[in-house]
């Protein structure tokens, strides 16, 4: 029989790129977007418009899987993000469906260690990571109702569309031959390239009546310093660019105004502090983890960005 899962956020990067992943590996795919958004959803795939906690439970029935990639405006996590899992709870329950979550590194904190596996506590140290943490902490609980819950937690994405620190800060500024970098260029940032996550997530769906009821993993993508990322852009473009740093002071004195400041400064420990993601649990379980080599992610990511060399 063919494995269905309902994708919550199907017009977002990275819904998308999983919806895309998962029809093309034969599932049948429901996809679920925002009122409006209908014609940013993937093709070949049966459309949902609605993010009414009703219509997400309903369009959850016969899924065997339900992704959970909604994803709330960056100032409104606290009063929305919460919301957004409990209905994904909500439908993966009355489905007796397995939610897949893709986490994050806000968990972490500001106190992170270098190298980041299924053992490193939680120390949360902005209002992002409390926020996921407690999110991460309902889907425990709701193992007790019999909900499984599969979490795969990767570094900043890129590729698969925009709307990342890549497109939004580092790229920006291409046509003019700069990047901006939000850290020091000797650190170590993961990055993950959404296809790759994405075929990740597809691997761990097929394993999933293997797996306990709540089980995460790292996903090990492109662990890179400054250095090495902009080195990868020139040649993707085939010529020398500038580099500019980021200018945080800046970021704090804006967020004393407004919301996007102040949520963007608590976050700045994330290019300060060098950290890559171990993915031994998750190799053990799906064998070779997909893996695009840097040089040629990063250019099919320009190209889709409108950078040619």
């Amino acid at each position: 029989m063919t494995s269905r899962i309902l994708v919550l956020g199907a017009a977002g990067r990275v819904g998308h790129a999983a919806a895309e992943a998962f029809r093309d590996a034969g599932w049948e795919v429901v996809s679920l977007v925002r009122a409006g958004a209908a014609a940013r959803a993937p093709r070949a795939t049966e459309v949902v418009q609605s993010n009414e906690r009703s219509a997400v439970v309903a369009a959850a029935r016969g899924a065997d899987v339900v992704l959970h990639a909604l994803n709330a405006p960056y100032t409104r996590w606290r009063s929305v993000a919460l919301a957004h899992a409990y209905a994904a709870i909500d439908a993966a329950e009355a489905a007796g469906a397995t939610l897949i979550f893709p986490g994050n590194l806000y968990n972490y904190g500001a106190a992170m260690p270098p190298v980041l596996d299924e053992s490193t506590p939680a120390r949360p140290t902005s209002r992002k990571g409390q926020v996921r943490e407690t999110i991460e902490l309902r889907m425990r609980e709701a193992t007790e109702r019999g909900v499984r819950t599969i979490v795969l937690r990767a570094g900043d994405y890129f590729g698969s569309g925009r709307g990342s620190w890549f497109d939004l800060v580092i790229a920006k500024d291409l046509n003019r031959g700069r990047v901006t970098y939000p850290g020091p260029l000797d650190r170590v940032h993961e990055w993950a390239y959404l296809p790759d996550l994405a075929a990740a997530m597809v691997r761990l769906a097929d394993r999933r009546a293997t797996l306990q009821a709540f089980q995460t993993f790292g996903f090990p993508g492109h662990a890179v310093t400054g250095e090495e990322l902009v080195a990868a852009i020139a040649r993707a473009l085939s010529r020398e660019l500038r580099v500019k740093r980021m200018s945080w002071w800046f970021v704090r004195s804006f967020g004393k105004m407004f919301a996007m400041g102040r949520e963007l400064a608590e976050i700045e420990y994330l290019w300060r502090a060098p950290h890559r993601i171990a993915g031994d649990r998750l190799k053990a379980v799906i064998g070779e983890i997909p893996h695009t080599p840097l040089d040629a992610a990063i250019a099919a990511t320009l190209r889709d960005l409108g950078f040619r060399a």
